[in-house]
């Protein structure tokens, strides 16, 4: 780890940062460095100043996102209220930087007449989180709107990259080693503002009848295997409301884990587990996990 020249970083950093704070099930031990960047061109001078084998993890919203109770040996940088610049480059193209939630693109192109990007109301993470999983709602993935992206190495060097650079499947996408987003461009169509609007809050109505919007949760914890729903599968073995600790399979979603309040990482983590092996033990099917875990378990 490079000792950091604080006279020329303009962001805040934080040691021993308890990412229980950052994270949408609100669970997770500390990073031992947490670094919020001014803007991109603060990001850029303070990756390089890390050290080439620093462990390094990217935060945005915290969804989709189990941190481990031991926390995380390394630095996390946290884009959330930093990197989240949105601006029209054309008539139908709209860059946005990793940091701004889906939420607000899907608000932003409304508001200036454009359609096709109304599906990222119902996702609950950043552009960035989005582009890493291809993230999708309501039948529109991520990458069916990119033209290009910008990424970033641990050296702080920027590149444009488009789609044919990378394997791009259904919740995976998997770029050059050891880049990062910063931002991407997205290809839109003229709309109509108000029909725009209306959608994205039908679209958000129906999320928050048939997902429990006002607890603490990932979002989606299991992919949908092929031709069939992992919400399914689960209720079909019973496991809808089973819990082991403060973790509880959702009443409303059965794809969604909450923390019913004094949840653990561990808990949440054992719970995945049961979830998957019930599953398999009733129809023979694998559950493969959309959450990403981190991090090391408590005592280590």
């Amino acid at each position: 780890m490079a000792a950091f020249d604080q006279t020329v970083l303009r962001g805040e950093m934080r040691y021993d940062e308890p990412l229980a704070r950052h994270t949408t099930w609100r669970v997770g031990g500390p990073a031992d460095r947490f670094y919020a960047p001014a803007d991109s061109q603060d990001l850029i001078t303070f990756l390089q100043q890390l050290s080439a084998d620093e462990p390094l993890f990217w935060l945005g919203l915290g969804s989709n996102l189990l941190v481990r109770d031991g926390g995380f040996r390394g630095t996390v940088v946290a884009l959330r209220g930093c990197l989240e610049e949105m601006a029209l480059v054309d008539d139908v193209t709209l860059r946005v930087e990793a940091g701004a939630s889906c939420a607000k693109v899907a608000r932003f192109a409304a508001r200036n007449g454009l359609c096709g990007a109304e599906f990222l109301a119902g996702i609950p993470g950043t552009i960035g989180g989005a582009l890493a999983m291809n993230a999708g709602a309501f039948g529109g993935e991520t990458w069916e709107r990119v033209s290009k992206v910008e990424t970033i190495d641990q050296q702080g060097q920027v590149f444009t990259r488009t789609p044919e650079q990378f394997e791009i499947g259904y919740r995976h996408v998997k770029g050059e080693p050891g880049e990062w987003f910063l931002a991407a461009y997205l290809q839109l169509e003229p709309g109509d503002v108000d029909a725009g609007q209306a959608k994205i809050r039908q679209l958000l109505n129906r999320r928050s009848e048939t997902q429990p919007t006002g607890l603490p949760s990932c979002g989606s914890v299991f992919r949908n295997p092929p031709g069939d729903h992992a919400a399914r599968l689960i209720e079909q073995a019973g496991l809808k409301n089973t819990c082991i600790g403060g973790a509880c399979v959702s009443e409303k979603h059965a794809n969604f884990i909450i923390n019913s309040g004094n949840a653990k990482a561990a808990e949440i983590e054992a719970l995945i587990k049961l979830v998957q092996q019930r599953v398999q033990e009733m129809s023979g099917i694998e559950l493969r996990t959309e959450v990403r875990v981190i991090g090391e378990e408590s005592g280590q």
